[in-house]
């Protein structure tokens, strides 16, 4: 079994989070990708031990009504409503494939080990949203060695996850002690605090992780406000052997 503990975004000085957890999430990919140029020098800083993961750009899984859209730059904002009907909800467009090529070139410039393709609530478990997930995740192009995670929101049937996990080829990842799903070779967990993002994780919830956990490999991604923190204590309970119980 191996545990790979990080968080989601930067949220302390980046020199001390490449010499402290294993990896970083990167969040800016998922509101609008950061020039190329700079995603090489961040996996340049952080070194070999350091692994990235990213979330697949919004267009590919948001509808533009979402307000995460208000993060979008430049020219591609104005051209939003005149696309607005064909981007999010995996669609099976052109925009929608254009948007996960320039996800898969974030993802080379990191060396990035894993996709997070966040869905919202709104996505709900009916017949035209699973037949387009189910026809994105055949047509794209799946680079080697990388994990591709799909993290519902929203309440879905576990027999559905399960049928879509196993013929997709996908993880199903989220937060178990907040009510999401963990499905897969790999547990991909991400976890935005008991409540709200103000919550600090305490030992007890370590060894709740650690028993979902159970003989998986697994990545455990911090998303609270105190995620550095959570992640460095995280790491010290199972290095003293803390997952033993």
């Amino acid at each position: 079994m191996k545990i790979k503990v990080g968080t989601c975004g930067f949220p302390a000085a980046r020199e001390k989070l490449f010499s402290e957890i294993d990896v970083i999430e990167i969040q800016q990919t998922f509101y609008h990708p950061p020039e190329i140029e700079t995603l090489k020098k961040w996996r340049e800083q952080a070194g070999e031990r350091v692994e990235f993961t990213l979330k697949a750009w919004q267009l590919i899984t948001h509808l533009p009504s979402s307000p995460t859209y208000k993060r979008i730059k430049g020219e591609l904002k104005e051209k939003i409503p005149k696309i607005s009907d064909k981007i999010g909800f995996f669609k099976n467009t052109k925009e929608v494939f254009r948007a996960y090529e320039k996800t898969l070139e974030c993802c080379k410039a990191l060396g990035a080990r894993a996709i997070i393709f966040q869905s919202p609530s709104s996505f709900k478990p009916v017949d035209e949203n699973i037949r387009n997930l189910r026809e994105f995740f055949k047509k794209v192009f799946r680079p080697e060695r990388v994990l591709f995670v799909w993290e519902p929101r929203g309440k879905w049937d576990k027999t559905v996850l399960k049928e879509l996990c196993r013929d997709c080829k996908i993880l199903i990842g989220g937060d178990p002690l907040g009510g999401g799903y963990l499905m897969g070779d790999v547990f991909y967990l991400r976890l935005h605090g008991i409540g709200g993002y103000r919550y600090k994780f305490t030992e007890e919830d370590f060894r709740n992780i650690c028993k979902i956990i159970g003989n998986k490999n697994a990545y455990v991604m911090f998303n609270n406000m105190s995620m550095f923190e959570d992640a460095v204590s995280f790491k010290k309970f199972i290095k003293k052997g803390g997952k033993n119980g």
